[in-house]
């Protein structure tokens, strides 16, 4: 969780491996696209700073965050790919819509990683405002899409 105490942005150099011949997929929601733009960027800029090809980045977009986790199972289906990013952003409203949403997203792109064995990882928003949301996507808590794909790269190592 990002805070005062903690940037998206920050992480450790510990178990960084060679990800120069690993096809990185990342799956973009298309709803909150100011948000979710930035974090693609983030993500594809710490992928690229630690030696991912631009060739073996791929980029699938779908509707909205519901939608990430079939769009994530059906590239972790293809054995090229290595791991699958997945970014989104939910923001709170007046309805309980969020936590239905919140809820199935978690579980679905768990569940997809489970499945095929390989890195599927959460990098979905899920503040309370676009302010918040903002914070998280590049502003002064850092990028989430730095820290997802971090979280890839780290996973690749184990």
């Amino acid at each position: 969780m990002a805070s005062s105490l903690k940037n998206l942005s920050e992480y450790s150099s510990k178990q960084i491996v060679d990800i120069s011949d690993k096809k990185i997929a990342i799956v973009v929601s298309e709803w909150n696209e100011e948000v979710t733009e930035s974090l693609f960027s983030g993500a594809v800029e710490t992928l690229l700073s630690n030696g991912a090809k631009k060739e073996n980045i791929i980029r699938k977009d779908v509707p909205g965050s519901f939608e990430l986790s079939l769009g994530a199972q059906f590239l972790a289906a293809e054995d090229s790919i290595a791991a699958v990013i997945c970014l989104g952003c939910v923001i709170q409203g007046e309805t309980r819509h969020f936590d239905f949403i919140c809820d199935a997203v978690a579980h679905g792109i768990t569940n997809v990683g489970l499945k095929y064995n390989k890195p599927v990882v959460f990098g979905v928003l899920t503040p309370q405002n676009q302010k918040q949301a903002l914070d998280r996507a590049g502003g002064k808590h850092g990028n989430k899409g730095d820290e997802a794909a971090i979280t890839a790269i780290k996973m690749l190592g184990f």
